[in-house]
């Protein structure tokens, strides 16, 4: 079966072949580096991140570049109101971004270019567009000609004159038609510039992402252009016009939008100031919680952040967990352990589901559903000691296809415990959910070792503590312990 997406540009979904047959060049629009990213953000980031990794899983290899907006607007506006300087704000807000991917285990992108990197290239762009008569200047600003690119619209499915209506038009514009857009502005007193044909300015937003995602994926056709349903219009719309207006090409071949991240139904945002920022949620939730969070909704639909769905999470990714640890501690009861060749027929049928799933637009919903199964069905084969060696090759199946979802999965031990012989601490590694949740399995395991210490089994009471150890649980032995 193919893996097939729902393009944006037809309003279909579609299989997906790529320009060059194993290759997938995919661009995805960015944050732009004025504040703190919020989990709006993050589920921008996260699912185009699994969207790599399942298309690498199925053996395509992905370049993706994501840009990082660092010249804007709200940038300068953001400088101007805690007045210091516009270089002080980007470069703060890269660095809170990096950290913030970092402490959601997202990978980087294959490339992460800077506008303010790349705007020599933007230049050259438009110099062109120019030539073209596709664009025009008008006293140091650069507008795109929208009329004159025939195709205009075809992206969001608007005509001319249902954008007209959403056009605020400005008394003193210069623009020609009010639909026109800028690829270069004139620089204000105290703003950042560089030099152009055209005097001092910077350039326009749209004009960052077609430049760069152009040069930096060595094509003007790319695979995929994914992004927000939001940037679907005017920003995506203005890409299309100003590359293809340039090329003579398609633009890009698909493209796929997310479903926004909504609270009390209203998109999150922080022009609305109803946000929370990564580092607010990851306070009191771990990276695995709310990347379940977001796997529970189909990427396209939009999905209402409460804190009752991400402790639903939790506890969906502590049913997980404590398997992995079942698994772990059943291992250690089997004698040998065959070399694992390939997957039982039964749990053969699981990864089938999970890739229908996955095939079918990305289905993270059906596909999380599928580790679940598993789950069950591995809790099921722990129950007879002639079916562990089974229920051990499906936590290796799990733990593989959750590295598709970028899960960690290591271990229920979240917990903190104070007890009356044995105090249990919570390691540095265990994350920032660690004292959510004391699994049975935990206390179990530490009544062993009390049990093993008092009968002098000290060999056993060792395997246990460094077990726990492993899986992010210290435990630290008091007087009356010994």
């Amino acid at each position: 079966m193919m893996v097939s997406v729902y393009n944006s540009l037809s309003r279909k979904k579609e299989d997906l072949v790529p320009c060059v047959p194993g290759k997938i060049k995919m661009y995805t629009c960015g944050v732009t580096v004025y504040d703190d990213c919020h989990v709006g953000h993050a589920r921008s980031l996260y699912i185009f991140d699994v969207i790599k990794k399942y298309l690498e899983y199925r053996g395509f290899r992905v370049t993706l570049v994501r840009n990082i907006t660092d010249v804007d607007d709200k940038i300068i506006n953001r400088a101007r109101q805690d007045g210091v300087a516009f270089d002080e704000i980007r470069v703060r807000y890269i660095g809170n971004y990096e950290r913030d991917l970092a402490a959601l285990g997202i990978a980087r992108a294959d490339v992460e270019p800077l506008a303010t990197e790349n705007i020599p290239g933007m230049i050259a762009h438009i110099g062109k567009l120019i030539a073209k008569g596709a664009a025009y200047v008008i006293d140091g600003d650069v507008y795109f000609s929208v009329r004159l690119f025939k195709d205009y619209g075809k992206l969001s499915g608007q005509t001319l004159d249902e954008m007209m209506t959403a056009v605020r038009i400005e008394k003193d514009e210069k623009k020609k038609d009010p639909l026109d857009f800028a690829l270069w502005k004139k620089s204000k007193e105290g703003e950042p510039s560089w030099p152009s044909p055209w005097g001092p300015g910077r350039p326009g937003w749209h004009i960052e992402c077609s430049t760069m995602s152009m040069h930096y994926l060595k094509t003007e056709s790319l695979d995929i252009h994914a992004g927000g349903l939001d940037l679907i219009f005017p920003h995506h719309e203005n890409e299309i016009a100003q590359a293809e207006a340039l090329t003579g090409k398609p633009f890009a071949k698909y493209w796929i939008h997310h479903g926004l991240l909504t609270i009390d139904g209203r998109k999150m945002s922080k022009s609305l100031g109803n946000f929370y920022t990564i580092q607010d949620v990851l306070k009191q939730f771990s990276p695995d919680i709310l990347k379940l969070f977001f796997l529970s909704a189909h990427y396209r639909s939009p999905i209402d952040f409460t804190f009752d769905g991400l402790k639903n999470s939790r506890k969906a990714l502590d049913k997980m967990a404590e398997f992995v640890d079942k698994a772990h501690a059943a291992r250690r009861g089997i004698a040998k352990i065959r070399p694992l060749v390939r997957y039982p027929v039964e749990l053969q049928e699981f990864r089938r589901r999970f890739e229908e799933a996955m095939d079918d637009d990305f289905n993270t919903a059906q596909g999380l559903a599928v580790l679940f199964d598993i789950v069950n069905s591995g809790n099921k084969l722990l129950s007879s000691s002639r079916s562990r060696g089974v229920a051990l090759q499906a936590c290796r199946l799990l733990l593989e296809l959750a590295e598709v979802f970028g899960l960690k999965i290591e271990s229920a031990s979240h917990a903190q415990v104070i007890d009356a012989s044995v105090r249990l601490k919570t390691a540095p590694q265990a994350g920032p959910e660690a004292a959510a949740l004391l699994p049975e399995d935990v206390k179990r395991l530490v009544q062993e070792r009390q049990v093993a210490r008092q009968k002098k089994d000290f060999k056993r009471a060792d395997e246990i503590r460094d077990y726990l150890k492993v899986h992010g649980v210290t435990i630290e032995d008091t007087r009356k312990a010994g």
